[in-house]
């Protein structure tokens, strides 16, 4: 990884920037994610890759020896049994890089999000009750 991390101007560049075994597995984080959400868009926020639909939809970045997935708190709470042989915290998961990638988890966690944050825009489109 170069020292670009700094600012990244999308998805592809920040991809560009790690050696070809680590691309290989955020192409794949990346293609599973937009299969799971093809209506949210791709952009870089906090620096990571992101989609976006309706607010932050999940995350993922890649770190010395994993890959990190931030599918907000919610995310984590309801997969948190096939979660919990992976380190994570209260909104993220970590895969280590030595483990293949749960792609068909990332897959669920990412539509269990998508359906939260289009309930979420839909709550804030509603009209007014008088």
């Amino acid at each position: 990884m170069s020292d670009s991390q700094s600012g990244y101007a999308s998805i592809d560049a920040y991809i560009a920037d790690f050696p070809q075994e680590i691309r290989d597995k955020l192409e794949s984080m990346r293609r599973t994610i937009r299969e799971a959400a093809p209506e949210a868009e791709e952009i870089i926020s906090y620096q990571m890759p992101t989609f976006y639909l309706n607010g932050n939809l999940v995350h993922f970045a890649a770190f010395k020896n994993h890959i990190g997935f931030y599918p907000a708190p919610s995310g984590i709470e309801a997969f948190q049994e096939e979660l919990a042989a992976y380190k994570g915290a209260k909104g993220s998961v970590q895969f280590p890089f030595k483990d293949p990638l749960p792609l068909e988890l990332v897959r669920r966690i990412t539509a269990f999000r998508v359906e939260e944050n289009l309930a979420k825009g839909k709550k804030k489109r509603s009209p007014k009750q008088e």
